[in-house]
């Protein structure tokens, strides 16, 4: 072998891995944002406050919300091939989980992921999901004694539940017994669908229920105009588990914001990205509630009853 012809082979082979280096460090990350419109604004708002931009250093692959198509959704931006996958709600994250065992997912305003399977704890999460929780199981009794505190001297209700809802048989257990300390009767009304509101607030209109508490569900969110309507067509005061029903015309709510974690959710793709494992980043939950309210009651926040660990955010 000739010297030119033995430099431009050593050339080649330099040149082979430089090329390969340039062309990873310069691909644009993929995330994947399985989540409610609504909610776009504050996730990209989080990530701006990072230094990301959309379709600059960062591309998000957005999904339209189909609450009963999410497994598909899912599976389809698995598919795409995306680097993160964000998933909102409770069914988002576990349809999310059944997609993939391997692209991380950033899970958002999910109600107790240690229940339903998502984490193995909130301190280590320990698999491939890990991101922001609700504390609704703890809430609902809360709920519950500020609904009875607006309605003085009810002594009949109603709780509106979805029984597809992977958690609603814990928290209807939580309700009966926050009811029962309270002297009240408890009743649980369902619905499944859409199509199956109008026939459960016949089913409490005949029950003679005084007062409402709704519990949190994808479904509920989406339909919570329709359900504020409905509640105050039939003078029935309600409670419900995300502020958004209250502005929907709800009469009030006492809850976290359903909207900041999808801005924190931002410093979970952040930490993914620069090489983080979502099995050591620990689980957040809210350290605030808002209440809302469209009477005249005050509104006023508050630190829910969970104390938090020394990172002041989570527990195990």
């Amino acid at each position: 072998m000739n010297r030119r012809a033995f430099v431009t082979g050593l050339g080649g082979l330099l040149a082979g891995p430089v090329a390969v280096c340039a062309e990873q460090v310069g691909k644009v990350p993929k995330v994947g944002f399985l989540g409610n419109p609504p909610f776009n604004q504050a996730f990209e708002q989080g990530l701006r406050a990072l230094g990301y931009a959309d379709r600059q250093n960062i591309a998000i692959e957005y999904m339209p919300w189909e609450l009963g198509n999410l497994p598909f959704l899912a599976a389809e931006l698995v598919q795409r091939k995306v680097d993160i996958l964000v998933a909102g709600t409770t069914y988002g994250a576990l349809a999310a989980q059944k997609a993939t065992t391997t692209i991380p997912i950033v899970m958002v305003n999910v109600t107790d992921p240690v229940a339903t399977g998502l984490v193995a704890s909130l301190a280590r999460p320990g698999g491939n999901v890990t991101g922001l929780s609700r504390i609704t199981l703890d809430l609902v009794g809360k709920n519950l004694e500020l609904l009875t505190e607006a309605v003085p001297g009810v002594v009949r209700g109603a709780v509106l539940s979805n029984p597809t809802h992977p958690l609603h048989a814990a928290l209807l257990k939580s309700a009966k017994r926050a009811a029962e300390s309270r002297r009240l009767e408890l009743e649980p009304v369902e619905a499944r669908a859409p199509n199956e509101l109008d026939g459960a607030f016949t089913a409490i209109a005949r029950q003679r229920a005084k007062a409402l508490l709704v519990l949190a569900d994808g479904m509920f969110w989406d339909e919570r105009k329709r359900i504020a309507d409905l509640a105050l067509r039939n003078r029935l005061p309600s409670m419900f588990a995300n502020s958004e029903h209250a502005e929907a015309g709800g009469l009030m709510s006492y809850a976290p914001s359903s909207v900041e974690p999808y801005r924190r959710a931002a410093y979970y793709v952040d930490r993914i990205l620069k090489g983080a494992k979502p099995a050591d980043l620990p689980v957040e939950e809210p350290t605030s509630l808002t209440w809302s309210s469209i009477s005249r009651l005050p509104r006023r926040s508050a630190s829910p009853s969970r104390r938090r660990c020394c990172c002041g955010r989570t527990r195990s």
